[in-house]
């Protein structure tokens, strides 16, 4: 009886841990640029849930595929998420209220752009190349994500507002909707 309870608890518990993964999972973004490799950034559902729900509908919808980095400033930021490219539209879905919190912005930090009026983020977000210029940014605009790997992907993004020639999203995706890799064979 013991025996059973305690295959019983350790069976739980193992359900409980790829919940919580496939949870994780579903909170990373995988964004491959053509600036030579893939950005993973970990959207913070906690901070601004309604944001990180916005991108990954997107992403999910394939919004973001084809979409340039319309402006990418030198030791600031890197923005992208317009599909015009020009920096003044966004996607169908009405703007997003505010969700400012004290995540201090730094290296890696994804925050959503926006007009002057606080409320107007939509699509387009940015990732900051610097802690120093991007400090500044915190409890001004939503900090929606943190690039987690691939940030010199972001360092390689052509330079310019706009850059004469752009880099793209090639696609961006949602990590838990990834068809997950072929389990390898044991050698024969």
């Amino acid at each position: 009886m013991l025996k059973k309870l305690i295959l019983t608890l350790i069976g739980g518990l193992f359900i409980m841990t790829s919940s919580n993964a496939d949870a994780a999972d579903s909170n990373i973004i995988n964004m491959e640029v053509s600036s030579g490799g893939t950005i993973a950034i970990k959207l913070m559902p906690d901070i601004a849930p309604k944001h990180a729900t916005r991108i990954k509908k997107l992403a999910n919808e394939g919004f973001y595929d084809g979409i340039l980095f319309h402006r990418v400033i030198e030791n600031f930021m890197a923005q992208t998420g317009d599909p015009t490219g020009t920096g003044t539209s966004g996607s169908k879905y009405p703007d997003l209220p505010a969700e400012f919190s004290n995540y201090t912005f730094k290296r890696g930090t994804v925050g959503m752009a926006r007009t002057m009026n606080p409320d107007s983020a939509n699509s387009q977000f940015f990732i900051c190349f610097t802690d120093y210029k991007c400090r500044g940014l915190t409890g001004s605009y939503t900090a929606v994500g943190q690039v987690e790997d691939g940030m010199e992907f972001v360092d390689k993004l052509a330079v310019g507002e706009p850059p004469s020639n752009p880099d793209k999203i090639i696609k961006m995706t949602v990590a838990s909707n990834e068809e997950a890799p072929e389990p390898k064979k044991a050698a024969e």
